[in-house]
C-alpha cells in the first residue's frame, strides 16, 4: 500500500494525525516543512499528501507545494488539512490541484474519510464548505477576495468598519498614497466607481474578510 504523507510545521498535529491514519492501517511520512515535503514526495512517491497551507514566515505557502507536487506527481493526490475555512481559499487550494479540503476542528473520523475518499480518487468537501464555495463560484466579485493580498484584505476589513484612509494609514504603518493607491486599484478590479461603493462591498462581504 501506498505511503500517506503529512506536511504540517506543528509536531502535535504531525503526531496526532500519523497514529490515527496508522490505525487504520496506512503507512505514514511526515514532514514538517515544505522542503522536506517536496523532498519526501519525490523519493516515495506518496499516494495521497495531506498539506497544511500555512508555515512560518510563509503565507499559504502551502498552495505552492499542492502545484509542484501536482505538476511532478500527477498520480499522487492532494488534501488540504487546514484551520482556514475562507471558501476563497478553500477555492485557490482546490485550483492548486487539491482534490479535497478537511478543517482542522472536523472531527477525526472527518480526516480518515477524507483519506480515504481522495486516495479513490474522488474529491472531498464538508457540505456547508462546499456550498459556500459554489456560491462564491457563482459571484465574480467575491471570488476575487481568495485573490487578493493580505493587506488589500486588512484594507477591506477596516473599511468595513469605517476607518478613514488616514487610520488605515497609521493601522498598517504606510503611506495615505499607499492606501489610496490600493483602493483605486481594488475599484477597478471589482468594478466599483467610488469609494462609497467599495465600502458597501467591503461590508456586504466582511464574514468573507474575517
Amino acid at each position: 500500500m501506498s505511503a500517506i504523507l503529512l506536511v504540517d510545521d506543528h509536531p502535535i498535529v504531525l503526531q496526532g494525525c500519523r497514529t490515527l491514519l496508522e490505525a487504520t492501517g496506512a503507512s505514514v511520512l511526515t514532514a514538517a516543512t515544505l522542503p522536506a515535503g517536496y523532498r519526501t514526495a519525490l523519493r516515495h512517491k506518496p499516494a495521497v499528501a495531506v498539506i497544511d497551507l500555512a508555515f512560518p514566515g510563509r503565507d499559504l505557502a502551502g498552495l505552492t507545494l499542492l502545484r509542484r507536487l501536482q505538476a511532478r506527481l500527477p498520480r499522487t493526490r492532494c488534501l488540504v488539512f487546514s484551520m482556514h475555512a475562507d471558501p476563497g481559499l478553500v477555492a485557490r487550494a482546490l485550483e492548486a490541484g487539491a482534490l479535497g479540503y478537511v478543517l482542522k476542528d472536523a472531527p477525526a473520523s472527518d480526516l480518515i474519510q477524507a483519506v480515504e475518499r481522495v486516495r479513490a480518487g474522488r474529491p472531498y468537501l464538508d457540505g456547508t464548505l462546499a456550498a459556500e464555495v459554489a456560491l462564491l463560484r457563482s459571484d465574480p466579485r467575491r471570488q476575487m477576495l481568495g485573490r487578493m493580498s493580505p493587506r488589500e484584505r486588512r484594507i477591506l476589513v477596516l473599511l468595513a468598519e469605517g476607518r478613514s484612509y488616514t487610520a488605515i494609514a497609521g493601522d498598517l504603518s504606510v503611506s495615505y498614497k499607499t492606501v489610496t493607491n490600493a483602493c483605486a486599484a481594488l475599484r477597478q478590479r471589482l468594478g466599483l466607481g467610488t469609494l462609497t461603493e467599495l465600502t458597501h462591498f467591503a461590508v456586504q462581504h466582511a464574514r468573507d474578510l474575517a
